[in-house]
């Protein structure tokens, strides 16, 4: 029930605020595990993509946003629990291991599951190379990964803006990778294609300029 109201609520703000374009949405499977891999450009690119998507889209969330206190911190809370986001520390190798974890269990449910392959913001607007995780995903749930192409989320809330403006979104979603025609090839070799593929279908669909090597997040990111 919260959940259906934050959506509801939200819904409107994103249709009459945001002026969003939606395409190739049909690309996205109605049921069963699915990776729903997208270019990251702002914070609201994990408000953007479920309210776009025509199911529940599970995102990895920073523990801090679940360990707030007084109204702002319960606020935090009620938001990111009732979309269904999982709660991960950052920073450690371990850490990503448990990232991993926990979204190879939201697809094990059969559920979609929201991730950005650069591993976080682009600050000045190329794509950069994604990180294998995606594919290892892909192929230990056997999930096909929906590539996505956001353009304009940047003006919406520019890296380090504390407000939103309003500003035209598009949405592009492509058709599915599939991670059945990489199984035959050895492990390594298999996610680094399988990635590269993804991240070549985002190109395509975000127009974005790329970016030889990988995004390297801040201290304060």
């Amino acid at each position: 029930m919260v959940y259906a109201v934050v959506r509801w609520v939200l819904g409107v703000v994103f249709r009459f605020g945001w002026r969003p374009r939606i395409e190739g949405v049909e690309h996205v499977p109605l049921e069963g595990p699915v990776l729903v891999a997208s270019n990251h450009l702002s914070f609201v690119d994990s408000v953007v993509i479920p309210l776009a998507v025509p199911r529940r889209v599970h995102f990895l969330a920073k523990s801090e946003y679940f360990e707030g206190t007084g109204l702002r911190g319960w606020l935090s809370r009620a938001y990111f629990t009732s979309v269904g986001a999982v709660p991960v520390r950052r920073g450690e190798h371990a850490d990503a291991r448990a990232s991993l974890q926990a979204a190879l269990g939201v697809l094990r449910d059969g559920d979609a599951f929201g991730i950005y392959p650069e591993g976080t913001r682009s600050r000045d607007g190329r794509l950069y190379r994604g990180r294998t995780g995606v594919a290892w995903l892909a192929l230990d749930a056997g999930a096909p990964v929906v590539p996505v192409g956001l353009v304009g989320t940047d003006r919406v809330q520019p890296v380090g803006a504390r407000g939103v403006r309003v500003a035209p979104v598009t949405v592009r979603f492509g058709p599915p990778v599939r991670p059945e025609p990489y199984r035959d090839l050895r492990p390594g070799v298999a996610r680094r294609r399988l990635t590269d593929a993804v991240m070549d279908a985002i190109a395509a669909l975000s127009g974005q300029q790329r970016a030889a090597g990988y995004n390297e997040r801040p201290p304060e990111d």
